[in-house]
């Protein structure tokens, strides 16, 4: 296991697998605090990339931002857009501990460009706090002048004078807003938001109108800029009867996009699902007797490589794309192929049984 710091992570799942994706992340990683809910799995582990993404039941993995109840819905249309607002909005040193976390995880290329946006966040935050210093010595300020101003005795201020510092009071609040409209300015952390709702809250507002209330409340907190192609950064937002739910993708393609397959068949999740309800050991033989593209074959083979693994199918242009399956992922010397069908691939040359640990095909799985 990773001497990574533990971290909240969900990852999305199809429909029946969660069962699946909460064993594996178990057995994978260690995980704990594992919650299941249709179509995602919550856990927490210390795994670093490599490890995560090892993951063979999941879809898309995510860094867990905010998980809580359902949000109250209001036929109120502003109300629900603030109360949205208010489960992505936090201050920056929010995010920038959260972009903190994400680097350390994140696999991409940018590492400059992160490095520049945490320093120019990290810049806004102290800036903020110097702010908010300057905007309390500025409200004593105005309160000892109007103090001085109702003063009987003694020397007094005018009240052009009480009138001037209040001014001025005005025009400090106001370059501090400036010098953080430049500080924003300087930022040039790209992002988009990602949003699906669906339930009650679907009823009241659109994906898209709660997307771009979220972008626009980021750019005037973080200074970020949208860009809806290539982004630095995706914020997801899932809002629905159950939950409400923000993170962020750990990597740009999801966890189910095998780079080991060529054509893609059966869905990879699946193939694995059904692989690992066959408790494959090792020296083991396993046919699939209608392999078409070999999917479940690819994965059997990538997760229990000391296994013997044969294919079968009565279809040419099918056992062509699991051949290049096969030979993309480099495990020609692991699975055998041959053309033939179901009746015959159980029988071998001399017309006899032949005898297999496991059988597996898209239909049925069994040992």
């Amino acid at each position: 296991m990773s001497s990574a710091e533990p971290g909240r992570f969900f990852c999305t799942a199809g429909r029946g697998l969660e069962p699946f994706l909460a064993r594996e992340v178990r057995a994978r990683l260690g995980a704990t605090e594992v919650d299941c809910v249709s179509g995602k799995v919550f856990f927490r582990a210390a795994a670093g990339p490599g490890e995560l993404r090892k993951l063979r039941s999941g879809e898309r993995l995510f860094l867990l931002l905010k998980k809580q109840s359902p949000l109250p819905v209001s036929r109120n249309k502003g109300k629900m857009l603030h109360e949205i607002k208010s489960l992505v909005i936090e201050e920056p040193k929010y995010w920038l501990d959260i972009i903190s976390v994400w680097r350390k995880l994140h696999e991409g290329k940018k590492d400059d460009v992160f490095r520049e946006n945490e320093l120019a966040l990290k810049r806004k935050s102290e800036e903020e706090t110097n702010i908010e210093s300057k905007r309390q010595k500025t409200e004593h300020v105005r309160a000892v002048v109007s103090e001085e101003c109702q003063v009987e005795a003694g020397e007094r201020l005018s009240d052009r004078e009480c009138w001037t510092e209040s001014e001025t009071s005005s025009e400090l609040l106001s370059k501090g807003s400036g010098e953080n409209q430049t500080a924003n300015e300087h930022l040039g952390f790209s992002f988009r938001v990602s949003c699906r709702c669906s339930g009650a809250i679907a009823k009241i507002l659109t994906s898209q109108e709660i997307g771009r209330t979220i972008g626009i409340a980021l750019v005037k907190q973080c200074g970020w800029r949208a860009d809806l192609r290539d982004p630095d950064l995706e914020i997801f937002v899932h809002l629905n009867d159950i939950h409400s739910v923000v993170g962020i993708p750990l990597f740009r393609l999801p966890l189910a996009n095998r780079e080991y397959i060529k054509t893609a068949g059966l869905r990879s999740t699946v193939a694995w699902a059904m692989a690992s309800l066959a408790e494959i050991s090792a020296g083991a033989f396993v046919l699939d007797p209608m392999c078409g593209l070999g999917t479940i074959l690819l994965e059997a083979a990538k997760e229990w490589p000391e296994a013997c693994y044969w294919g079968a199918d009565i279809s040419d242009s099918q056992l062509e794309g699991a051949d290049g399956n096969i030979r993309t992922a480099g495990l020609m010397d692991k699975i055998e192929l041959l053309q033939a069908s179901v009746k015959d691939s159980l029988r071998g040359e001399n017309g006899d049984e032949e005898k297999f640990d496991a059988v597996l095909c898209h239909s049925y799985v069994c040992t």
